[in-house]
């Protein structure tokens, strides 16, 4: 009993090697872990995106206090490579579960167009027609510009598990707002994903000890900025599937009237979803013939 045991476990256990063979044969080859270079990114259409940050400012030992929520939605892939925002909502409230109340949508927002170049986003006149308050608002310009910039611009240079140095203390002037200073942004190419059934090269982001000022109707803030967050980018036309964004900014704010400044601590989170799809290349053909 005991040969025929062994003698049936053997048989088994070479079974389950010959089945495990076309697993192995069909694993990626070291050639596959390759990003395409000198790629364009194809914009066969416009395409949308939902974009969400919630703001959390917390005291000394995590409690939330307030929550501040900015939601928009934002096409790309518009002619003479513009973009445009719309449905833009601003809403605040206070504690960590109450529900956000129903806000309007910002006019000074709706159907904001523009060419698709985030060095014109630092200009001081892009923000015009911006309320000087409106801090978040151009966080979405900016965050998206960044999502955009990382996980398009640098598929020549990024290899699989090798940190990428891009940016070491740089001065970014705000517009309006105060001054960012990059220490040290580094992207890393860290695998391969599925989002909306297309392969996906999985980028990394990261930047700590960044220091921030920011002066603006009569307030001021000495704070440093740690930032990261992962991007999803197709493989086939380099467009974003999917883009996360997390911060913390801890400093000091001095508000108008106040003699001693006051710690803050505010930690936010974002994310960057598509809710429509290009059209295909066929579709896009067809559509095409039609006009």
């Amino acid at each position: 009993m005991f040969f025929k045991t062994n003698f049936v476990s053997l048989i088994v256990c070479a079974a389950s090697m010959l089945l495990a063979q076309p697993l192995r044969a069909q694993s990626p080859s070291p050639q596959t872990w390759d990003l395409p270079h000198a790629t364009a990114v194809k914009d066969l259409g416009p395409r949308t995106y939902h974009f969400d940050v919630t703001y959390y400012t917390a005291n000394r030992t995590g409690e939330i206090v307030h929550r501040h929520q900015v939601t928009a939605d934002y096409t790309r892939g518009l002619p003479n490579n513009e973009v445009q925002w719309k449905n833009v909502v601003d809403a605040q409230v206070d504690g960590a579960t109450a529900p956000f109340p129903t806000t309007p949508k910002l006019d000074f927002m709706e159907g904001l167009r523009y060419r698709n170049d985030i060095g014109a986003t630092m200009s001081p006149d892009f923000f015009k027609s911006f309320p000087p308050t409106a801090i978040m608002e151009r966080n979405l310009v900016w965050d998206t510009g960044m999502f955009e910039l990382f996980g398009q611009n640098y598929f020549d240079q990024l290899k699989l598990n090798e940190p990428l140095h891009i940016d070491k203390d740089q001065d970014v002037k705000l517009p309006d707002v105060g001054t960012f200073r990059n220490r040290d942004v580094v992207l890393e190419w860290v695998g391969r994903s599925q989002r909306n059934g297309q392969d996906c090269a999985l980028i990394d982001y990261r930047a700590f000890f960044n220091p921030v000022t920011i002066a603006m109707g009569g307030m001021t803030m000495n704070a440093r900025s740690d930032y990261w967050g992962e991007i999803w980018v197709s493989l086939a036309t380099k467009q974003i599937e999917y883009a996360t964004l997390y911060e913390e900014v801890n400093g000091e704010m001095k508000l108008p009237g106040q003699d001693t400044p006051q710690l803050v601590s505010v930690f936010r989170i974002g994310n960057f979803t598509p809710i429509s799809a290009p059209l295909t290349a066929s579709a896009n053909s067809a559509t095409n013939a039609k006009n």
